[in-house]
C-alpha cells in the first residue's frame, strides 16, 4: 500500500480500496497518527485538494522537514512530499545577501527552507490561495524566521509574505534568484519574471512535459520570453514522474 506521512495524518493511496475499521485503528497505531485520509484531487490555480477522510477528524498538522516546520491543513492546502530534495537544493544554491522571489509560495515550500538553510538579504514570498498565505504567515512565525535572522541582516521581516498574483507582483520587484516551483501553466509567468530577475540572476523554472521534450520546450519557452537577453542554461533534471510519459522538471537558467 503506497501511502506518505504528513505530521500526524496519514495520506493513503487513492486506488486503495475497502480498508476495514480494523485496519483503519490498526494503520492509525502503526504510524503513530491521529488522521488517515486521500487524496482525491488538487485542482485550478489555488491549487486547492479534495479530500476524502477514512479515520479520525483532524486536518491540520505540522511537518518537520530538513529542520522546518510547516503548518498545515490538508483539506485546504496542498504539500507535496516528492519535491523535499528539490526544496534543499535550492537552499543550498543560495549565495550570502540575495534577493530572492518565490513566486508561488504555497505554504512557504522554499521560502521557509531558504530562510533558516541561507543567508538571504530578502525573501518576497508571494501567493495568490489565501488559506496557503494565511499558514505563510504562521509558518514564518512557528520558525521563529524574521525573529531569528533580524540582527544578522539588520531587517525585521526576511520573509515579506504578498498576497497576490504573481504577474502584476513580481514586475514590481528586483531578484537576484526568482523561484517558479508551479507546474501546468508556469509558462505563462516568464514574462513576468524575466522582468524581476536582475542581470545575472537565476531563475528556477518548473515545467510538466513529456519526457521527450524536456531538453527542448521548456528552453525554448525561457528563451523566447528573454526577449533578447542572453540566457545560460545551467541544469535541467527531472524532479519527479508526473504521469506516464510526463516528467516535473526544473530548469536553472541565468538571465544576462
Amino acid at each position: 500500500m503506497k501511502w506518505k506521512k504528513i505530521g500526524k495524518i496519514l495520506i493513503i493511496d487513492d486506488k486503495v480500496r475497502d480498508l476495514s475499521s480494523k485496519d483503519l485503528n490498526q494503520l492509525l497505531i502503526k504510524h503513530d497518527v491521529y488522521t488517515i485520509a486521500k487524496v482525491k484531487n488538487i485542482s485550478g490555480k489555488m491549487r486547492q485538494p479534495e479530500i476524502e477522510i477514512l479515520a479520525g477528524n483532524r486536518t491540520e498538522t505540522i511537518h518537520k522537514e530538513n529542520g522546518c516546520f510547516f503548518k498545515l491543513d490538508i483539506s485546504k492546502v496542498m504539500w507535496s512530499k516528492g519535491n523535499t530534495t528539490e526544496r534543499m537544493r535550492i537552499a543550498n544554491l543560495v549565495g550570502d545577501g540575495e534577493t530572492i522571489v518565490d513566486m508561488f509560495a504555497g505554504i512557504g515550500y522554499f521560502s521557509i527552507p531558504i530562510a533558516i538553510h541561507a543567508n538571504p538579504k530578502k525573501i518576497f514570498s508571494i501567493e495568490l490561495n489565501p488559506d496557503s498565505y494565511y499558514y505563510l504567515k504562521e509558518n514564518i512565525i512557528l520558525n521563529k524566521i524574521n525573529n531569528k535572522l533580524k540582527n544578522k541582516n539588520n531587517d525585521s521581516n526576511i520573509i515579506e509574505p504578498i498576497l497576490g498574483d504573481s504577474n502584476k507582483v513580481a514586475p514590481k520587484l528586483s531578484a537576484d534568484r526568482i523561484l517558479m516551483g508551479y507546474v501546468k501553466t508556469t509558462h505563462n509567468f516568464l514574462d513576468s519574471a524575466i522582468e524581476c530577475i536582475n542581470k545575472g540572476g537565476i531563475i528556477h523554472y518548473h515545467e510538466t512535459v513529456p519526457e521527450k521534450l524536456m531538453n527542448d520546450r521548456p528552453i525554448a519557452r525561457i528563451k523566447n520570453a528573454a526577449c533578447g537577453r542572453d540566457i545560460e542554461i545551467l541544469n535541467n533534471k527531472i524532479i519527479k514522474k508526473y504521469s506516464p510519459g510526463v516528467v516535473h522538471i526544473v530548469v536553472d537558467a541565468k538571465i544576462y
